[in-house]
């Protein structure tokens, strides 16, 4: 493998910027474990940024609770992404393959293809 030990790598792929590090750069880009961190990892983080987004565009819903109704959703948004980078970092850390709905089956794919 590389420099770094495997289950740090996998952990450190949940932080993007690595993740397309390890895409890109050899030997990491052959690690089947790595890609499919990384692919995931990338794909968490997109599904987040696509989440904010819709949550800015219907905070306009909660405008009836002024401030407190946007500052809770986005508290709440905010903290379920936490807990499931948490999750993911620690199955990770494990050496595990903890596959979230949609995007594990599309990083499976992804990681396979080396």
């Amino acid at each position: 493998m590389g420099v770094l030990p495997e289950t740090f790598a996998g952990v450190l792929a949940y932080f993007l910027l690595p993740a397309i590090l390890f895409l890109v750069v050899a030997p990491y880009n052959k690690n089947r474990f790595l890609r499919f961190h990384s692919f995931q990892s990338i794909g968490a983080w997109l599904g987040v940024v696509a989440a904010m987004a819709i949550l800015r565009i219907v905070s306009v819903v909660f405008t009836f609770i002024p401030t407190l109704g946007q500052l809770l959703a986005s508290i709440l948004v905010g903290l379920a992404f936490f807990m499931i980078w948490l999750v993911l970092l620690v199955k990770a850390w494990q050496g595990e393959r903890f596959r979230l709905p949609l995007l594990g089956e599309f990083a499976e794919e992804r990681a396979s293809r080396v």
